[in-house]
């Protein structure tokens, strides 16, 4: 069959189209991505019969005149192309039903399996593909494609023709060689020895360099450089570096960016994976960048390194349709998981549950993190396809928290009688104080306030945009370590991991141990200070209503009576070592067991592990399951209304000539940045935050897009951040709602 004479779209020949495919697939296989070659001669076959379907009457009208699909003439191309295929021609039956499988599901535009079976469809098949010789589809074969839908070989055969064809499809390059990681980590360590002739890398770091083609689990202490040593085991490797905060993973995108990469050909080694990450590249960029490939390039997974959240990969846990690209890429690739304590029980199962399939496959996995409880390491080691991995903990001889402990709720007079005498001695004096809850940090800011204090600031996740990124950026810089400082800081949770930020005095409340040890890497985080009398001061005492109790509450009931069995006696210095020790007694697999924490980790893993391939939606998963809303305080949309409802008009102005494509991407990239003027005065709130009972707190909606919205919503905000009305402002207020729901 001659492809050339016929169009797979309207400037290209099903040939020309297929070819690309092939010529993607050889780079796949030249770079030893493909690490079987069963399984490249069947993608191979797979490549050149994708498209086959397109070269019927109808499709080919239909490029020809652009004219829509008629679904009473027409069949999606897909099911067309399987009647090409002949099974006689494979070795075995089962290597053609992995083919046909790739072939049938490489769109999703109808039930394929259907189409197969159903009369009318057949008979439509047949008149559509008259012209040509063609095969018989034999009853048995619906049955078996479905049936082949979970073999490891079948999946790989549908990924790498879903990333062959999407590349090909979007001009898009499949993959660059990363050539260039361990070249940039040798002249990090230049950079370093010109300051300081001894830089060498430490024992962290040679222990990743030498166990490079090993999974590897390794716990170290704050402060020791597991970006550098999670880099060195990736080396000139496909690699993935996923993180839990965005903030996190734009600080180090940046790092490797500026330390690593030199900002030299950044396009073509390094990608940024989050859901802000087009509106950060289009803040960040190089002039002579073009941002909207260099998107597409990230999201398609065409870079040889990627900064990413947990959920811009594996999602493929849900295997949507589609998400054998996914896997397919992961299967030779290294992904280094930076502190996994820091995930809920729901999205630890999927995580895990992620990892070992990608391990099945081929891919390799490396867990850096400060705290690794036995319960993690015990899942990941039981269960199906359980993970084999070297491990080591890392931790030095530095002393760097002085441990006092009260048996009683956090206050404000603790911190501003340290503070007051902190003054008098005219030491350093950045303190610290992090809360379980915005509202208790809101009350200690409150209370610090009316005693006098005005050297004070706050931080969690209730600020608007702008406001937070001002307040996260002032944490950094006057959390160095080399800065000597006299302000309170009050913060949440937001800040126990990967924000490099030094403190000389530190007050919280005890969350968990795992957290509690993440909150003490905030003070005196290099060791450099005197520890001779306390510097860390942990109050036990919580509000019970935060404990869990059936569906209330967020912190797990069991996991804070263990913490607070661990820690009520330690007094003064607590070393490294201890903390490593007293997670490895008390966040056992025997300990967790009755816990609502272990309950929720159990249901989610059999609930993952029972999916069956297809049956969510894509639309419809969502591993970050918390839900979360984006509002503007109705005081920040008084304050800026005229600005906010501008940027609105202006991204529903319409277009009415046609454009070509550059002229399109530039449209986009102008609308996202009044999209980003209009976010940047949003804040996210919890369902409960803006819905009571049967009415809300909505005032009015502003409109981003034909379906896209975000609500102007009635609360308090000033600078303690966001505050949600009370029942009786509700009740005042009742009348003016809108039904949202």
């Amino acid at each position: 069959m001659d492809l050339s004479i016929y169009k797979a779209k309207s400037d290209k020949t099903i040939r020309q189209h297929t070819d690309e495919l092939l010529i993607n697939l050889d780079i796949l296989e030249n770079l030893n991505y493909i690490k079987n070659q069963h399984t490249y001669n069947l993608t191979k076959i797979a490549c050149e019969y994708h498209d086959y379907g397109k070269a019927n009457r109808e499709f080919q009208n239909r490029i020809k005149n652009n004219t829509k699909f008629n679904e009473n003439t027409e069949m999606a191309h897909n099911v067309l192309s399987l009647y090409f295929i002949n099974e006689n021609e494979f070795a075995n039956n089962e290597d053609y039903y992995k083919v046909a499988f790739a072939v049938l599901y490489h769109h999703n535009y109808c039930d394929g399996l259907k189409a197969l079976q159903d009369k009318e469809s057949k008979e439509l098949a047949k008149n559509l593909l008259s012209d040509f010789k063609v095969n018989t589809i034999k009853m048995r074969t619906p049955k078996r494609i479905k049936e082949i839908t979970e073999n490891q070989e079948a999946i790989l055969i549908k990924g790498f023709l879903h990333k062959c064809d999407y590349s090909a499809s979007g001009g898009i390059p499949i993959e660059y060689q990363n050539d260039f990681l361990n070249y940039g980590l040798d002249n990090l360590l230049k950079k370093w020895k010109a300051h300081n002739n001894n830089s060498k890398w430490n024992e962290l770091q040679q222990f990743c360099k030498e166990n490079t083609n090993k999974n590897i689990v390794v716990v170290a202490q704050t402060g020791m450089g597991k970006t550098e040593a999670g880099l060195h085991w990736i080396g000139n490797n496909k690699g993935f570096f996923i993180l839990p905060l965005k903030t996190a993973i734009n600080s180090i995108y940046k790092r490797i960016k500026k330390d690593i990469l030199d900002e030299n050909h950044i396009e073509t080694k390094l990608a940024l994976l989050h859901s802000d990450a087009l509106s950060f590249y289009n803040n960040d960029k190089n002039n002579e960048m073009d941002i909207m490939d260099y998107y597409n390039q990230s999201k398609q997974l065409s870079l040889p390194l990627s900064i990413s959240t947990l959920d811009q990969l594996f999602d493929f846990v849900f295997k949507y349709q589609g998400y054998e690209l996914k896997l397919a890429t992961l299967s030779y690739s290294k992904i280094v998981i930076d502190e996994i304590q820091m995930y809920g029980s729901d999205l630890l199962a999927y995580l895990i549950y992620g990892i070992k399939t990608v391990n099945k496959f081929g891919g390799k996995i490396a867990i850096l993190t400060a705290t690794l409880a036995p319960f993690i390491r015990d899942k990941l080691k039981s269960g199906e396809n359980p993970i084999e991995f070297q491990e080591k903990t890392f931790v030095n001889d530095i002393q760097r928290h002085n441990l006092k402990v009260y048996n009683s709720e956090i206050d404000a007079d603790s911190i501003f009688n340290k503070f007051e005498e902190n003054s008098k001695k005219n030491i350093s004096n950045k303190i610290l104080v992090v809360c379980n809850t915005v509202k208790k940090a809101q009350q200690i800011y409150k209370e610090l306030l009316e005693k006098g204090v005005t050297d004070i600031n706050i931080l969690h996740s209730k600020f608007i945009k702008c406001e937070r990124a001002i307040k996260e950026a002032e944490i950094l810089e006057f959390g160095k370590t080399e800065n000597i400082g006299k302000c309170i800081w009050i913060a949440t949770q937001i800040v126990e991991a990967s924000l490099d930020i030094d403190f000389d005095y530190l007050f919280t409340e005890l969350s968990d141990i795992s957290g509690l040890f993440q909150r003490l890497g905030r003070c005196n985080r290099k060791g450099l200070k005197s520890i001779d009398e306390a510097n860390c001061f942990v109050f036990l005492n919580i509000d019970n209503n935060l404990l869990t109790n059936g569906t209330k509450g967020f912190i797990d009931r069991k996991i804070y009576e263990l913490s607070r069995e661990a820690i009520k006696d330690v007094s003064g210095i607590l070393s490294e070592k201890d903390k490593i020790n007293i997670i490895n007694e008390y966040l056992t697999t025997e300990k967790l067991k009755g816990s609502d924490y272990e309950f929720n980790y159990n249901k989610f893993e059999k609930w993952v592990e029972d999916l069956n391939p297809y049956e969510l939606d894509k639309n419809e998963e969502n591993l970050r399951n918390i839900i979360s809303y984006d509002v503007i305080p109705n005081e920040i949309y008084k304050e800026y209304q005229d600005e906010i409802n501008d940027n609105s008009r202006k991204l529903l102005k319409s277009v009415t000539k046609k454009l070509d494509k550059t002229e399109l991407e530039k449209i986009k990239l102008e609308k996202i940045k009044f999209k980003e003027e209009i976010k940047k005065y949003t804040v996210p709130v919890g369902i409960y935050d803006i819905f009571f009972n049967r009415s809300n707190a909505i005032i009015k909606k502003i409109q981003l897009g034909r379906n896209e919205y975000i609500s102007v919503v009635n609360c308090q905000y000033n600078e303690l951040g966001f505050i949600r009305l009370t029942s009786k402002e509700v009740k005042g207020l009742e009348d003016n709602f809108d039904n949202f729901l």
